[in-house]
């Protein structure tokens, strides 16, 4: 039985009792599949992929299936003909805490089900202000923090998925040239499932200076996922992947980040862990951890990357 406490909103799962809950839900990905799937420095295996991906995928199954039937029967009510609309799952949790893994993960997973094979997976990243107007508000440095995306955007995105409209389009992040992409756009055409990955999916903060919003991105989400770590390991993650980066995608010419991969490995880790300290560390401490415990459902990691618990939140 999951650990059970009066006090906390979650009942929290060990691997073996989570494992239990995959039932008789089939192994539908082999190493090739999941070697595709894998974030930089991460080595998530199948064994991880069948005792915990797997029994979530089982449940988001069942929740999707759910909301499928309880949308054709207020449909019939009405009478009404319009489309069904797809279930939003958003998946939340620090730089480098491994949460794109996941939604890749989860993505692969739940297009294997009946019943949904259409999944669509949208970044946050996308709706991040384009450079040129982060530097004309002096906001370069706080890129990933709440004021550098433009969540009106984001919310009419969101909205437009759960009108049912026909084509939604979102803008493009490239991770290589640092900048929304300006000539490029992800069509989402009324898929079964989409998935929304990004630091700021479960943000209920108001800007300085901004009217508080009367709707906000979790509002439209079906079901959300944090990724949880102890800092000190996300820091440690981070400086590992730059140090991966610095000996690969930084020394591509059109790089954001070229000038870091002539760096010696001691000169890359201190400039790695002084951008952590300085950026990442204060986003996720004042805006990212606040929101953990807004998740149906917490992905606790322990130092080598490996989940070791779960949390599902009670009913």
């Amino acid at each position: 039985m999951p650990a059970y406490s009066p006090f906390s909103p979650y009942l929290t799962f060990s691997r073996e009792e989570w494992k239990a809950l995959r039932a008789s839900v089939p192994q539908t990905l082999d190493e090739e599949d999941l070697e595709k799937l894998r974030g930089i420095n991460e080595k998530i295996s199948l064994e991880e992929v069948s005792d915990f991906y797997l029994p979530l995928s089982r449940l988001l199954n069942l929740l999707v299936a759910q909301s499928q039937d309880t949308y054709r029967a207020t449909r019939l009510f009405l009478g009404d003909i319009s489309p069904q609309v797809p279930f939003l799952i958003g998946v939340s949790g620090s730089v480098a805490v491994g949460k794109s893994t996941t939604a890749r993960l989860l993505q692969a997973l739940l297009s294997r089900w009946p019943h949904h094979p259409r999944v669509e997976l949208v970044t946050t990243d996308g709706f991040l202000y384009p450079n040129r107007v982060l530097e004309e508000r002096g906001l370069m440095h706080r890129k990933g923090f709440p004021e550098s995306y433009n969540r009106r955007s984001l919310i009419r995105f969101l909205s437009d998925l759960k009108s049912g409209r026909p084509e939604v389009r979102a803008p493009v992040y490239s991770h290589l040239t640092y900048d929304i992409l300006p000539d490029k756009q992800k069509v989402v055409r009324q898929p079964d499932i989409v998935i929304v990955e990004g630091l700021n999916i479960l943000q209920s903060l108001n800007i300085d200076g901004e009217a508080r919003p009367t709707l906000f991105a979790s509002d439209f989400l079906d079901f959300s996922i944090y990724v949880d770590a102890e800092a000190k390991d996300i820091a440690n993650w981070y400086v590992d992947r730059f140090q991966v980066l610095r000996r690969t995608a930084f020394r591509d010419p059109r790089s954001y980040f070229r000038r870091y991969a002539d760096l010696t490995e001691e000169e890359a880790t201190e400039t790695a862990r002084g951008i952590w300290r300085e950026i990442n560390e204060v986003n996720l401490v004042e805006n990212v951890l606040p929101t953990k415990n807004r998740a149906r459902l917490i992905l606790e990691k322990g130092p080598d990357h490996s989940i070791r618990r779960v949390k599902l939140r009670k009913l």
